[in-house]
């Protein structure tokens, strides 16, 4: 078994915390919620809960709330539509890497929840659930994280080293070749685990971030994005502030995948029918100012990378990092735009007997 980085979004309820920094994930979640239904409806097939008598959910990178709770009552309440007056009791998981913060998910768990709740600490890229034993698994704005950095993109004597940027989006075809492996890799890891967890007629159901086919990936709005962090962690590596060397040694671990990268994996696990694939309506938002829209990017990447920044920076530069990042998003991506828009995938998978 292969080891997988953990990537844990900002823990805690304060001013940089994912909790308060989520509304746009929470938002793609609100827009699958009638994808989700249908999916339920048509293609959940495990029998009936004379015997079973309950059903088995995991949010897989459930993070610390509330999106999780979110997903998790759109899922029962498509359930019960579809069973009516068999109503099996319901038994969900919440999975994310051991250094989430569970704590906070599990004292803002809802008090009128319809469910036995648990936490499973580990990477979903691995075989974290007993086999068979789910019926339904539910993944939202997760899968575009690696389970980590391409090792030749970090090395000087690869002709992948990504020197100077953290991304692959805006650097030459051997560093995005790195990440398209990786990518590959990870995916066929992910789909073997739940291959082994679900049961037949279980679904597998994914919203994640999306690179329309044509589109350059420096142009996918997290790309680029997390490409300006880049830009701004080497401004302070010219102001002597961290080290050139470290910003070379420090890459995102981020992929975002085409539709046809997604049919690939599918097909090569061979364990899964496509019960629904879909472009998801965009994710819009709608601000009254620039300085709104830069506030909300803002918040919303440092609370997903303080966690990856800290350990390989320090704490100590995270102020000005964030500060040199929304000077570059007011200058050189939102200059004029009030819309920020992001592209994601519904994909809904069902175990084959």
């Amino acid at each position: 078994m292969e080891l997988s980085e953990a990537y844990p979004m900002t823990g805690g309820d304060g001013l940089h915390s994912y909790a308060k920094n989520s509304d746009f994930q929470r938002k793609a979640i609100d827009v699958a919620k009638q994808l989700i239904s249908k999916a339920i409806a048509q293609g959940l097939d495990v029998g009936d809960f004379n015997s079973t008598k309950s059903l088995g959910i995991a949010d897989l990178g459930c993070s610390v709330g509330p999106n999780t709770f979110t997903a998790v009552d759109n899922i029962i309440e498509a359930v019960k539509s579809k069973y009516e007056s068999q109503i099996p009791e319901f038994h969900v998981f919440f999975n994310d890497h051991v250094s989430n913060d569970f704590n906070l998910l599990f004292t803002s768990l809802p008090q009128d929840k319809q469910y036995y709740a648990a936490g499973v600490p580990g990477s979903f890229y691995d075989h974290v659930f007993p086999d068979a034993s789910l019926h339904i698994v539910h993944s939202s704005s997760s899968l575009h994280w690696l389970s980590g950095v391409p090792k030749e993109v970090t090395n000087n004597n690869s002709p992948a080293f990504n020197k100077g940027r953290i991304t692959y989006a805006n650097s030459g075809d051997e560093v995005i070749r790195a990440f398209k492996a990786q990518n590959r890799k990870d995916m066929d890891r992910f789909l073997h685990a739940r291959a082994l967890e679900v049961v037949p007629g279980g679904l597998v159901i994914l919203v994640f971030p999306y690179n329309p086919d044509g589109t350059h990936p420096s142009r996918i709005p997290i790309n680029m994005s997390f490409g300006l962090i880049g830009s701004a962690l080497m401004d302070l590596a010219g102001k002597g502030i961290v080290g050139e060397d470290k910003v070379d040694s420090f890459n995102m671990p981020v992929y975002v995948m085409h539709r046809h990268e997604v049919e690939a994996a599918v097909e090569r696990n061979g364990c899964f029918s496509v019960v629904s694939m879909e472009i998801l309506p965009k994710v819009r938002e709608n601000f009254s100012s620039n300085d709104s829209v830069v506030d909300e990017i803002v918040g919303r990447a440092r609370s997903a990378t303080e966690g990856i920044i800290k350990p390989h920076f320090g704490e100590d530069i995270l102020d000005e990092l964030f500060d040199v990042f929304r000077k570059k998003l007011a200058e050189d991506f939102v200059p004029s735009a009030k819309t920020v828009d992001q592209e994601h995938l519904f994909l809904a998978l069902k175990r084959k007997p």
